[in-house]
C-alpha cells in the first residue's frame, strides 16, 4: 500500500504548541500539558503555508495529599479544566531557507473555563471545603523560531522554541487561575517519520520548559522535561487517510521547586500515561482539513493531580 504524497503533505502541514490548561498552581503542574505534541498534527510545515487550528483540552483530576495553589495549602484537590485554544501558524514564503531548511512561527490563545475544590485552612485554623470556579483568556504561546529540517519524503526534524507569557488572570489564595502569573520559555525538538509506502507514523518529541519566579507566591517551579511518542498506522478511508494508534508520555520535573514561597521544598513532579489516538485527513475545496482525537489517562503521578486529558485538533490549512 502506498498512502500517496498529497496526503504525507496534508499531515506534514499540520503543526502544533502545548496548550495550558492551569489546574493547580506552582509544584502541582507547569505551563506544558504533558502530551501537547506528540505526532505529525504537531509538526512544522515543509513549505509555505497559512493555518489555523482549533485546540480543545479536557483535564479532570484529583490529589489527596497536600499540594501548594496560588499561596495557599490544599488537600483533596478535585480539578476539571475545559479549554479552547486558536493557534495560528505562518510559513512565509521568505522562510524557505534552501531545500532542507525552512522557518516559520505561530501564536496559540487559550481560553480556560475551570473548576477547582480543595479543603483549605479557613479562619481560626478550621480546614473548610472550597470550590472556586473561574474562566478567562489563559497563557499566550508564542513560537517566534521554529524550524523544519526536511531529511527526506519520509524523514522531517522540528526545532522550536516557545515562549509562554502571562497574559492569564491571576490572584493569590484563589484555587481556579487561568494564568500562572509568570513566564516560560520551552525548547523542542521532534523527529517525525511517516512511511508514504506503508502508512507508518513514529513521532518522537522532546523538550525543557523552564520558568520564571511568580512574582506574588515568591515561588519559582523548577524546570520540567518531557517526552512524547506516538506510533500509528494510517490508511486511505472514504477518499481521505485515517490514522489509528497510542500516545505515551514521561514527564519530570529535573529542578527542584525554589524561593521564598516554596514552603513544600523541592516538590519535584512526575507522571507518565499512555492512551489511544485517532486522526482523519481529508481536502474541503482543495483546501486540507485534518482532525485528531485522543485519550491520555495518566497511569502515575508524584506531587500533580492525576486524572485523564482528551484532545481534539481541528485543522485547516487555507
Amino acid at each position: 500500500m502506498r498512502v500517496g504524497q498529497s496526503w504525507v503533505f496534508g499531515l506534514l502541514m499540520c503543526f502544533g504548541g502545548g496548550l495550558d490548561y492551569s489546574l493547580a498552581e506552582e509544584g502541582g503542574s507547569g505551563h506544558y500539558m504533558p502530551g501537547s505534541m506528540s505526532s505529525f498534527v504537531d509538526s512544522v510545515a515543509p513549505k509555505p503555508t497559512f493555518l489555523a487550528r482549533y485546540n480543545l483540552l479536557n483535564y479532570s483530576g484529583e490529589r489527596s495529599l497536600s499540594m501548594p495553589i496560588a499561596g495557599l495549602t490544599a488537600e483533596t484537590v478535585d480539578a476539571d479544566s475545559w479549554a479552547n485554544g486558536l493557534t495560528l501558524f505562518w510559513r512565509p514564503d521568505w522562510g524557505s531557507i534552501n531545500d532542507t531548511w525552512g522557518y516559520a512561527m505561530s501564536v496559540s490563545i487559550p481560553y480556560v473555563n475551570m473548576k477547582v475544590s480543595a479543603d483549605v485552612e479557613g479562619g481560626g485554623g478550621a480546614v473548610l471545603r472550597r470550590t472556586d470556579r473561574e474562566q478567562g483568556l489563559g497563557d499566550v504561546i508564542f513560537q517566534p523560531l521554529m524550524f523544519n529540517q526536511h531529511l527526506n519524503e519520509s524523514l522531517n526534524i522540528n526545532y522550536r522554541l516557545s515562549v509562554y507569557a502571562p497574559t492569564g488572570d491571576y490572584k493569590v489564595g484563589r484555587l481556579a487561575n487561568p494564568g500562572k502569573n509568570y513566564w516560560s520559555i520551552e525548547p523542542t525538538v521532534g523527529v517525525m517519520y511517516f512511511n508514504p509506502s506503508n502508512g507508518r507514523e513514529c513521532s518522537f518529541f522532546t523538550g525543557l520548559t523552564i520558568n520564571t519566579e511568580n512574582a506574588a507566591t515568591q515561588y519559582q517551579t523548577g524546570t520540567q522535561l518531557h517526552f512524547e511518542n506516538t506510533v500509528a498506522q494510517h490508511f486511505p478511508l472514504k477518499g481521505g487517510l485515517a490514522g489509528i494508534g497510542f500516545n505515551a508520555f514521561f514527564y519530570q520535573q529535573v529542578e527542584g521547586d525554589r524561593g521564598a514561597g516554596a514552603s513544600f521544598g523541592d516538590f519535584k513532579g512526575r507522571s507518565y500515561g499512555v492512551g489511544p489516538v485517532l486522526s482523519y485527513s481529508t481536502k474541503v475545496d482543495d483546501h486540507p482539513l485534518t482532525a485528531e482525537f485522543k485519550w491520555l489517562p495518566e497511569i502515575e503521578t508524584k506531587n500533580r493531580l492525576k486524572g485523564n486529558s482528551v484532545w481534539l485538533k481541528v485543522l485547516y490549512t487555507f
